[in-house]
């Protein structure tokens, strides 16, 4: 065989080793190698097709360009299949593509993207897809560390049939950009996705989807976000954060989210057949929030939002005069017809952010007391099975609203009385869980006919309002229930969003210190560890990665852990998604250590710590929190803290950019005694009005002889922290200046509280904080 024969023959076996795939038809690659030139030799309608397996590692550039109806598709054997880890991501650019079916998990982004649609700033994609596809705790090695999970660029592109679900590191899950003219009027779609829970971040920059940014806001973006699924998304106040012109929001699900639908920033939004779904044990789950010109807001339903001021299920803000592009723009011209809420407190919320009592304390730049003007409020329905003593609130003057015919069922109770808000007795069914509709024929109250709103066609079913018309977002029962919980129509069809197969937990009894330390080690996620013997002593730190439970077999006889490790260790390491609970047990330091510490590095995602009819003794610190280490929640209840150096300190986020190192502290019924500095230490800084975290709550406790070494003179100091409650505690010969200083503007609250000779508990109304813009 001549050479020449050979070199044919070598191509054409290297090119049959991607080509033929035993199962489907298209360009069949197993490396990065081969799938490097199979992007490269595509053509319009080609299918490249990644076998199952891990791919680690991989930098993804899928240049190419399809054309209309023959796009050129990049996509797994097996959906959901194709794992893609380690230091990976995917970058789009050209014409007409389609990524179909990929799973990136353990790993994260080695850019400012997992997915984007661009190549490099010159090379955008156009009218591409990704579908099908999962992005779930593809998160950097710490929370401070910035990047998206899908940036959009370019025009006509899409992200449908995706569950993206644990970002826990800054910056939105997804953005669109629209710096430059090529990413301008970019008809984006977002659809039929599931957006399963973002946990809280403890500061801004954690929006689910975030259109634009303030320096492009007044651009048009023509982005629909429609029919998604958003489970509690609870990143910040912010879950949608519309930043840009012309967007649309239409039949999109809230469960249970800790925030708002927002448009921040820009113009002429539409805010359509959306369900706000609320929870009674939570203050944090909002709305709709309206800044800017020219929004439409109709056929929504809001159920069971208890929400307050930003996260109010509406809440219509205050402006800025002269307002720069990245601050407040007053409202105007704005329509809010044909919503329904149902049992919220204090649905409907204007003037919201008002802070001119602030002037003495802020530039004028800062002080919203632009109120809202040329705004219609008409043909909504407020029900409330237990009456609302202020169904609408006022943070200002209204005399730029207009209520026209409103009707509110209030069960009889008495609230301010305005014009255009009417009182009506009618009832509601349950239709399907968390949707109630009328029960009465609502289509007989005249209803206004303002500018335009013969333009509201249909209900939030899909009902014709041509025929018959009511008051509210429901004209009638519809022909087919929504089925709003039927997860099964978000997210792409092969990732099991409820999985009926389950761990079952177990338990562990262990007699020595090193059955304690192997059964932490192997326990797996929710086990429980009994400790049967007296005592323990460790000499290093557990790992604590999982959730998981450490208790006294007898909570008569505590078991006693003593940790005499190395200095400024801790007995229990926090490390991220661990979430610790102890019950009825005894930790004892040498003075030198600490009783539980985060990582000080590598944070990619919370801890959360509950300790419960447990002493705690001889530590340097109770808990130290590193900067940039966030917790959803410290509980402390029924447990004895004494002869500690430091108590709880977490108050490493000193860059005042409004991040906090825990968004929920509760104590209750615990006693501090003999704790030097630092007893309660938790801090936020920078003016930051749109974090409305975090969150301390102190009952029932006693605090003495604490404080001798406190260097702010200040016992328990919440600098910055918005909502503080001191309720019914016990302060005795503390050697400090003050028990706390509270925030009087924000919700701090205190009551019932005994102090002797432990100085003064004072509010400051308006606390000097550091501008962040």
């Amino acid at each position: 065989m001549t050479k020449a024969s050979l070199l044919v023959l070598s191509v054409v076996l290297s090119l049959f080793s991607f080509i033929e795939n035993p199962n489907d038809k298209g360009i069949y690659v197993k490396n990065s190698t081969e799938l490097n030139e199979a992007i490269d030799q595509a053509n319009p309608g080609d299918e490249i097709i990644m076998a199952n397996g891990d791919w680690n590692d991989v930098q993804i550039r899928f240049l190419g360009y399809g054309k209309e109806g023959q796009p050129i598709t990049l996509k797994a054997e097996t959906p959901g299949k194709v794992f893609i880890g380690g230091k990976s991501d995917l970058k789009l650019g050209g014409e007409y593509l389609v990524v179909n079916g990929l799973y990136f998990i353990n790993g994260a982004s080695p850019s400012n993207a997992v997915i984007e649609f661009a190549i490099n700033e010159d090379t955008v994609a156009n009218h591409s897809r990704i579908t099908n596809s999962v992005i779930l705790d593809f998160n950097k090695a710490q929370r401070n560390e910035t990047d998206l999970w899908v940036l959009f660029k370019g025009r006509h592109n899409q992200l449908d049939h995706c569950y993206i679900a644990g970002k826990s590191n800054r910056g939105p899950t997804v953005r669109i950009d629209l710096a430059g003219n090529q990413n301008i009027k970019n008809y984006h779609k977002i659809n039929n996705n599931y957006f399963g829970p973002r946990p809280p971040k403890g500061g801004p920059s954690a929006e689910t989807i975030q259109l634009g940014n303030s320096y492009t806001s007044m651009t048009p973006s023509h982005t629909l976000v429609a029919h998604n699924f958003f489970d509690r998304c609870n990143g910040e106040v912010e879950v949608i954060s519309s930043k840009s012109n012309f967007n649309e929001f239409r039949n999109n699900v809230f469960y249970k989210s800790e925030g708002s639908l927002v448009t921040r920033h820009g113009n002429y939004c539409i805010i359509d057949g959306n369900y706000f779904i609320g929870d009674t044990n939570s203050e944090q789950i909002g709305g709709v929030r309206l800044i800017g010109t020219g929004h439409w807001v109709t056929n929504n339903y809001f159920y069971n939002l208890k929400g307050k001021t930003f996260r109010s299920p509406l809440a219509v803000m205050n402006g800025i005069p002269k307002s720069p592009l990245n601050r407040y723009i007053q409202v105007t011209d704005v329509v809010v017809a044909h919503n329904t809420w149902v049992n919220c407190t204090s649905p409907l919320q204007f003037g919201v952010g008002s802070n001119v009592d602030q002037k003495d304390i802020l530039p004028a730049s800062e002080i919203r007391s632009e109120r809202p003007i040329r705004t219609i409020v008409a043909n909504n329905l407020i029900y409330s099975d237990k009456g609302d003593k202020q169904p609408v609130v006022a943070h200002d003057s209204l005399d730029g609203i207009r209520f026209r015919n409103n009707l509110i069922n209030n069960q009889g109770l008495s609230f301010r009385k305005l014009p255009g808000v009417e009182t009506k007795d009618f009832s509601l069914s349950e239709l399907e869980e968390n949707v109630l509709i009328p029960a009465n024929d609502l289509s007989g109250s005249a209803l206004y006919k303002g500018f335009e709103f013969d333009q509201i066609t249909t209900d939030l079913f899909g009902n014709s309002r041509a025929e018959q018309n009511a008051v509210g977002a429901i004209v009638k029962a519809p022909t087919q229930k929504p089925n709003l919980m039927d997860i099964s129509q978000y997210g792409p069809d092969w990732f099991p969003l409820n999985s009926d197969k389950k761990d079952v937990a177990k338990t562990y009894s262990v007699r020595s210190t090193s059955q304690l330390i192997s059964a932490v080690q192997k326990a797996k996620q929710g086990d429980t560890i009994r400790l049967t013997a007296s005592k323990y002593k460790l000499k290093t730190p557990l790992k604590i990665d999982k959730r998981l439970t450490l208790q006294s077999a007898d909570i008569h006889k505590k078991a006693t852990i003593h940790y005499n490790g190395a200095a400024k260790t801790p007995a229990f390491e926090m490390n991220p998604k661990g979430q610790l609970t102890l019950k009825g047990l005894i930790l004892k330091g040498e003075k030198a250590q600490y009783a539980f510490a985060s990582l000080k590095n590598n944070m990619s995602s919370l801890y959360n710590l509950t300790v419960v009819d447990s002493e705690i003794s001889g530590f340097d610190y109770v808990l130290k929190a590193y900067k940039y280490s966030f917790s959803e929640y410290i509980q402390l209840k029924s447990t004895v803290i004494t002869d500690c150096a430091n108590g709880l300190e977490l108050s490493e986020e000193t860059d005042d950019k409004g991040e906090y190192n825990a968004e929920n502290i509760y104590i209750d019924n615990c006693r501090f005694k003999g704790v030097g500095k630092n007893v309660i230490d938790y801090y936020r800084g920078g003016y930051d009005e749109s974090t409305v975290g975090g969150n301390l709550v102190v009952t029932n406790s006693s605090f003495t002889q604490c404080g001798a070494k406190e260097e702010s003179e200040i016992l328990l100091n919440t600098y910055g922290i918005i909502n503080v409650n001191l309720s019914g505690n016990k302060f005795r010969d503390n050697q400090v200046k003050y028990v706390a200083r509270l925030w009087g503007a924000k919700n701090n609250m205190h009551s019932d509280n005994e102090i002797t000779n432990s100085g003064e508990l004072i509010v400051e109304e308006n606390l000097p904080l550091k501008l962040m813009y």
